[in-house]
């Protein structure tokens, strides 16, 4: 049984994000005659929001939606639910809405908005007309069946472009609102009904997340780690906080670089469970330490990294290049593995 409300939470994690209109929102009074409404005035790209939505009927239906990344005409958001994470890329192209990727378990802040997909499903269609019908690539029928239909949720009461989705034995309702979004999506199979509904809207919000960093500690010969929050913003690179963290260190401590070094990438492949992370040839040559320190700032980066990725593989490259030093060398694909042994809190 849990399993079916998981598979149908996933199927009400489609949303969207914008700014807050008035709570009266009339559709015919604001589109003109001689304009006809686009897929943007009803799924706008608006950053660093957070769109909140209560769940009825299935302990996985409520939600709560971040946006982390706009990247021209992409979207990447943070679904949060009881269940699980995330991370959706919806792309706005030749007058379709598709969903591009869903990722799930996506504890991460990896930029998504390049993947690549050749048969997205699609969430709405212009002529956003009624009667306007489409094929999602299970074969199952989406069409517009209303532009003017009066819906109430916790946030307020609208009018709503209605788009049905069939299935053999169910049906989804999804409504989306002029300048607001996405509000509401109803699950209906047989007797058994699961909503979705915006309950609040949050502007200047941001994603906290508590990331553990390590550094090396020379006089106890081990790795020390403190805990530091992090607020991002939307299109706030992952990378650039952990270079900004890396060439600095607690009190007594040595750092991870010097100010002149960079980390040119830095991402996580799902397909081998690791972590690849690519620095300037600066991390070496601006290094000044011997074997041991070394050592020890390579176990606090791979540790850093297979925390906040909950990995156990960092492979480490310099310009693009296994990592090599006088002290250290591996070979093409060879990683540094996680080791917690030699590690203590910084107090």
């Amino acid at each position: 049984m849990k399993k079916i409300l998981i598979t149908i939470s996933i199927l009400l994690l489609f949303i969207s994000c914008s700014q807050r209109p008035s709570k009266q929102n009339n559709i015919s009074s604001q589109s003109s005659e001689s304009s006809k409404p686009k897929i943007s005035d009803y799924f706008p790209f608006t950053p660093n929001i957070r769109m909140q939505y209560e769940g009825i009927g299935n302990e996985y239906a409520e939600k709560d939606v971040y946006v982390d990344y706009i990247n021209n005409n992409r979207i990447q958001l943070r679904v949060i639910n009881p269940g699980t994470v995330l991370g959706q890329v919806i792309e706005n192209k030749d007058g379709q809405l598709r969903l591009i990727a869903s990722i799930g378990e996506f504890y991460n802040r990896d930029d998504l908005t390049s993947y690549d997909n050749n048969n997205p499903e699609i969430l709405l269609k212009e002529p956003l007309e009624k009667g306007t019908t489409w094929t999602l690539p299970d074969g199952n029928k989406r069409y517009i069946s209303n532009t003017d239909v009066n819906i109430s949720v916790p946030y307020g009461t609208f009018k709503a472009l209605e788009v049905t989705t069939e299935y053999t034995d169910s049906k989804t309702y999804d409504y989306y609102v002029l300048n607001l979004g996405h509000v509401k999506t109803i699950y209906k199979s047989n007797d058994f009904t699961v909503e979705t509904n915006l309950s609040k809207f949050q502007k200047d919000a941001s994603v906290t997340q508590t990331i553990k960093f390590y550094y090396p500690n020379l006089d106890s010969e081990k790795a020390i780690y403190i805990k530091e929050k992090i607020n991002f913003k939307t299109n706030d690179r992952l990378k650039d906080i952990f270079e900004k963290y890396f060439k600095k260190s607690p009190k007594g401590n040595f750092r991870l670089m010097s100010n002149n070094t960079k980390i040119n990438k830095l991402y996580l492949n799902r397909a081998e469970n690791k972590v690849y992370i690519d620095f300037s040839k600066e991390f070496i040559s601006e290094m000044n330490a011997g074997s041991a320190l070394e050592g020890l700032i390579l176990l606090s980066v791979t540790n850093t990294l297979g925390d906040y990725y909950n990995v156990d593989k960092v492979y480490i490259t310099i310009e693009g290049k296994p990592y090599s030093s006088g002290h250290f060398e591996v070979k093409e694909g060879e990683p540094f593995y996680v080791d917690y042994k030699k590690v203590m809190e910084y107090k």
